[in-house]
Protein backbone atom coordinates (compact mmCIF):
# COMPACT_ATOMS: atom_id res chain seq x y z
CA UNK A 1 0.00 0.00 0.00
CA UNK A 2 2.74 2.18 0.23
CA UNK A 3 3.52 2.77 -3.00
CA UNK A 4 0.41 4.58 -3.63
CA UNK A 5 0.92 7.04 -1.26
CA UNK A 6 4.16 8.17 -2.44
CA UNK A 7 5.91 9.63 -5.54
CA UNK A 8 4.73 9.76 -9.10
CA UNK A 9 2.99 6.61 -8.54
CA UNK A 10 0.18 8.15 -5.99
CA UNK A 11 -0.32 11.20 -7.83
CA UNK A 12 -1.05 9.31 -10.71
CA UNK A 13 -3.53 6.86 -9.01
CA UNK A 14 -4.91 9.44 -7.03
CA UNK A 15 -5.23 11.77 -9.60
CA UNK A 16 -7.31 8.61 -11.88
CA UNK A 17 -9.59 7.54 -8.62
CA UNK A 18 -10.65 11.59 -8.66
CA UNK A 19 -11.16 11.71 -12.57
CA UNK A 20 -13.42 8.20 -12.14
CA UNK A 21 -15.48 9.33 -9.22
CA UNK A 22 -15.89 13.17 -11.24
CA UNK A 23 -16.95 11.08 -14.27
CA UNK A 24 -19.66 8.45 -12.40
CA UNK A 25 -20.90 11.56 -10.55
CA UNK A 26 -21.78 13.35 -14.12
CA UNK A 27 -23.15 9.94 -15.61
CA UNK A 28 -25.39 9.32 -12.73
CA UNK A 29 -25.92 13.20 -11.97
CA UNK A 30 -30.07 14.42 -14.11
CA UNK A 31 -29.49 17.00 -16.74
CA UNK A 32 -32.17 18.89 -18.33
CA UNK A 33 -31.01 19.79 -21.82
CA UNK A 34 -34.54 22.08 -21.74
CA UNK A 35 -35.04 25.33 -21.25
CA UNK A 36 -37.24 25.76 -18.28
CA UNK A 37 -38.49 29.77 -17.94
CA UNK A 38 -40.70 29.98 -14.81
CA UNK A 39 -44.48 30.98 -15.95
CA UNK A 40 -46.37 33.49 -13.18
CA UNK A 41 -50.03 34.07 -13.20
CA UNK A 42 -50.60 37.99 -12.99
CA UNK A 43 -54.36 37.78 -13.08
CA UNK A 44 -54.56 38.21 -9.21
CA UNK A 45 -52.37 41.15 -9.25
CA UNK A 46 -53.62 42.33 -12.04
CA UNK A 47 -57.12 42.89 -10.48
CA UNK A 48 -55.48 43.72 -7.02
CA UNK A 49 -53.77 46.76 -8.82
CA UNK A 50 -56.80 47.40 -10.86
CA UNK A 51 -58.70 48.12 -7.40
CA UNK A 52 -56.47 49.53 -5.40
CA UNK A 53 -54.84 52.09 -7.74
CA UNK A 54 -55.90 55.37 -8.11
CA UNK A 55 -54.77 55.70 -11.66
CA UNK A 56 -55.82 53.64 -14.94
CA UNK A 57 -53.56 50.48 -14.49
CA UNK A 58 -52.55 48.98 -18.00
CA UNK A 59 -51.99 45.20 -18.32
CA UNK A 60 -51.49 43.51 -22.05
CA UNK A 61 -54.41 42.17 -22.97
CA UNK A 62 -52.76 38.79 -23.95
CA UNK A 63 -49.00 37.48 -23.59
CA UNK A 64 -47.42 38.25 -27.23
CA UNK A 65 -46.67 34.56 -28.61
CA UNK A 66 -43.66 32.77 -27.28
CA UNK A 67 -43.59 35.42 -24.72
CA UNK A 68 -43.30 33.81 -20.62
CA UNK A 69 -44.60 36.16 -17.80
CA UNK A 70 -42.22 35.50 -15.03
CA UNK A 71 -42.44 37.53 -12.39
CA UNK A 72 -45.14 39.89 -10.56
CA UNK A 73 -44.94 42.16 -7.67
CA UNK A 74 -47.31 44.54 -6.29
CA UNK A 75 -46.95 46.78 -3.62
CA UNK A 76 -47.86 49.59 -1.80
CA UNK A 77 -45.97 51.90 0.02
CA UNK A 78 -45.96 55.17 1.36
CA UNK A 79 -49.69 55.75 -0.07
CA UNK A 80 -48.48 54.63 -3.59
CA UNK A 81 -49.30 51.54 -5.87
CA UNK A 82 -46.60 50.14 -7.61
CA UNK A 83 -46.78 46.98 -10.06
CA UNK A 84 -44.27 45.78 -11.91
CA UNK A 85 -44.57 42.92 -14.57
CA UNK A 86 -42.04 40.70 -15.86
CA UNK A 87 -41.52 38.38 -19.09
CA UNK A 88 -38.91 36.50 -21.14
CA UNK A 89 -39.17 37.77 -24.58
CA UNK A 90 -39.47 35.24 -27.84
CA UNK A 91 -35.81 35.78 -27.80
CA UNK A 92 -35.02 35.39 -24.40
CA UNK A 93 -34.55 38.60 -23.18
CA UNK A 94 -36.18 40.72 -20.28
CA UNK A 95 -38.89 42.97 -20.82
CA UNK A 96 -41.02 44.63 -18.22
CA UNK A 97 -44.09 46.74 -17.69
CA UNK A 98 -44.07 49.28 -14.21
CA UNK A 99 -46.39 51.46 -13.18
CA UNK A 100 -46.93 53.62 -10.54
CA UNK A 101 -48.26 56.62 -8.60
CA UNK A 102 -45.20 57.29 -6.78
CA UNK A 103 -44.10 60.85 -6.38
CA UNK A 104 -42.20 62.70 -7.76
CA UNK A 105 -43.08 60.47 -11.26
CA UNK A 106 -39.40 61.78 -12.37
CA UNK A 107 -37.94 59.75 -9.77
CA UNK A 108 -39.85 56.84 -10.29
CA UNK A 109 -38.99 56.44 -14.05
CA UNK A 110 -35.61 57.64 -13.69
CA UNK A 111 -35.07 54.21 -10.99
CA UNK A 112 -36.91 52.24 -13.70
CA UNK A 113 -35.07 53.18 -16.41
CA UNK A 114 -31.70 53.65 -14.86
CA UNK A 115 -31.39 56.89 -16.07
CA UNK A 116 -32.49 60.59 -16.57
CA UNK A 117 -31.19 61.27 -19.85
CA UNK A 118 -34.16 60.65 -22.57
CA UNK A 119 -32.87 59.95 -25.93
CA UNK A 120 -35.79 60.56 -28.15
CA UNK A 121 -39.61 59.26 -28.78
CA UNK A 122 -41.46 56.78 -30.13
CA UNK A 123 -45.14 56.83 -31.88
CA UNK A 124 -46.34 53.72 -30.78
CA UNK A 125 -50.28 53.68 -32.06
CA UNK A 126 -50.27 57.47 -31.96
CA UNK A 127 -49.03 57.94 -28.31
CA UNK A 128 -45.94 59.73 -27.95
CA UNK A 129 -43.68 57.48 -25.66
CA UNK A 130 -39.80 58.95 -24.18
CA UNK A 131 -37.09 56.54 -25.41
CA UNK A 132 -34.32 56.37 -22.64
CA UNK A 133 -31.16 53.87 -23.64
CA UNK A 134 -28.34 52.96 -20.49
CA UNK A 135 -25.41 51.31 -22.72
CA UNK A 136 -23.50 50.17 -19.73
CA UNK A 137 -27.11 47.82 -18.82
CA UNK A 138 -27.68 47.27 -22.46
CA UNK A 139 -31.41 48.44 -21.34
CA UNK A 140 -34.36 50.23 -23.21
CA UNK A 141 -36.88 51.98 -21.69
CA UNK A 142 -40.48 53.73 -23.24
CA UNK A 143 -41.81 55.37 -20.46
CA UNK A 144 -45.01 57.55 -20.89
CA UNK A 145 -45.90 60.29 -17.45
CA UNK A 146 -49.29 61.00 -16.69
CA UNK A 147 -50.32 63.90 -14.43
CA UNK A 148 -51.08 61.08 -12.02
CA UNK A 149 -48.91 57.70 -12.78
CA UNK A 150 -46.49 57.03 -14.97
CA UNK A 151 -45.73 53.76 -16.89
CA UNK A 152 -42.18 52.27 -18.18
CA UNK A 153 -41.42 49.72 -20.53
CA UNK A 154 -38.24 48.30 -19.99
CA UNK A 155 -35.64 45.82 -20.10
CA UNK A 156 -32.57 44.57 -22.39
CA UNK A 157 -35.38 43.26 -25.22
CA UNK A 158 -34.90 45.47 -27.99
CA UNK A 159 -37.10 47.99 -28.84
CA UNK A 160 -39.28 46.02 -31.79
CA UNK A 161 -40.19 44.03 -28.90
CA UNK A 162 -40.58 46.77 -25.84
CA UNK A 163 -42.74 48.28 -28.49
CA UNK A 164 -44.57 45.42 -29.17
CA UNK A 165 -45.14 44.65 -25.06
CA UNK A 166 -46.28 48.30 -25.34
CA UNK A 167 -48.68 47.87 -27.88
CA UNK A 168 -50.59 45.45 -26.20
CA UNK A 169 -51.29 47.57 -22.65
CA UNK A 170 -54.55 48.39 -22.43
CA UNK A 171 -56.40 49.78 -19.08
CA UNK A 172 -58.25 47.14 -16.75
CA UNK A 173 -61.59 47.73 -15.37
CA UNK A 174 -61.74 48.66 -11.54
CA UNK A 175 -63.20 45.26 -10.33
CA UNK A 176 -66.93 45.61 -9.33
CA UNK A 177 -67.21 45.17 -5.09
CA UNK A 178 -68.10 41.60 -4.30
CA UNK A 179 -71.22 41.32 -3.30
CA UNK A 180 -72.15 41.11 0.81
CA UNK A 181 -73.50 38.57 2.34
CA UNK A 182 -76.21 40.80 4.70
Amino acid sequence: MGRFTQGFYGYAFALLVCLAAIGVFLLITPQSRTEHIPRVDFTIDRANAARTASYEVVAPDQVLPNWVPNSSSLTQKNGAVTWRLGFATAKRQHAMVAQSDEKPSADFVNRMANTDKPGGSRQIDGVTWEERFRQDKNQRSLVRVFPDHAVVVTGTADWDELTALARTLTPQPKPSPAPSSS
